[in-house]
């Protein structure tokens, strides 16, 4: 029975970590903003099942929670606030060529990986976990200074990228007008 759940926890590794590894992809290669954010979200969520899977579950809830349910619903918010409009024409940006590139390359690193640890017997090799007091402990002595910068510079783009699309509107009725 063991067995079976350990081939059962591996199986569903490898699908969420394609799934993350899909999405950061078409994060990559898709031109359309809410679809690059959708495709940033189902990211989000795999990599929240990763974190489940290897036993980190309060991380994995504040992945899901917090990362998912609160920052991309307000990146969302902001694509729709400014109205970006799905250009007609390619579907995918320039950077498909270079997104494809780096995707071989990171398989081979991947897979290099992999052939290098199931090479090598490693007895007891991942069997670390994390508790909630362990984490509370590092985030708030070591790390609680990034989580507010990171804080402020989301809304600092926001307020840029509103700017830019004032800046953007008042060209084109001036184009209009004269």
């Amino acid at each position: 029975m063991n067995t079976l759940l350990q081939h059962l926890d591996t199986l569903l590794l490898w699908l969420f970590g394609a799934g993350a590894l899909a999405g950061a992809c078409l994060m990559i290669v898709l031109r359309q903003p809410m679809r690059v954010a959708l495709a940033l979200i189902s990211t989000m969520v795999f990599l929240g099942g990763i974190y489940g899977l290897l036993g980190v579950h309060f991380i994995a809830a504040f992945q899901v929670l917090i990362y998912v349910g609160a920052v991309m619903v307000f990146m969302v918010y902001v694509i729709m606030l400014l109205e970006v409009r799905e250009s007609e024409g390619r579907p995918y940006s320039t950077l498909l060529l270079p997104g494809l590139a780096g995707f071989v390359l990171l398989v081979g690193a991947i897979g290099i990986s992999l052939w290098r640890s199931l090479s090598t017997h490693h007895d007891n090799a991942g069997n670390v976990s994390y508790g909630i007091s362990e984490f509370s402990v590092s985030f708030l002595n070591e790390y609680w200074l990034h989580f507010e910068l990171t804080s402020v510079l989301l809304v600092a783009a926001v307020v840029a990228a509103v700017a830019v699309i004032r800046v953007g509107r008042r060209a084109e009725e001036a184009k209009r007008r004269g």
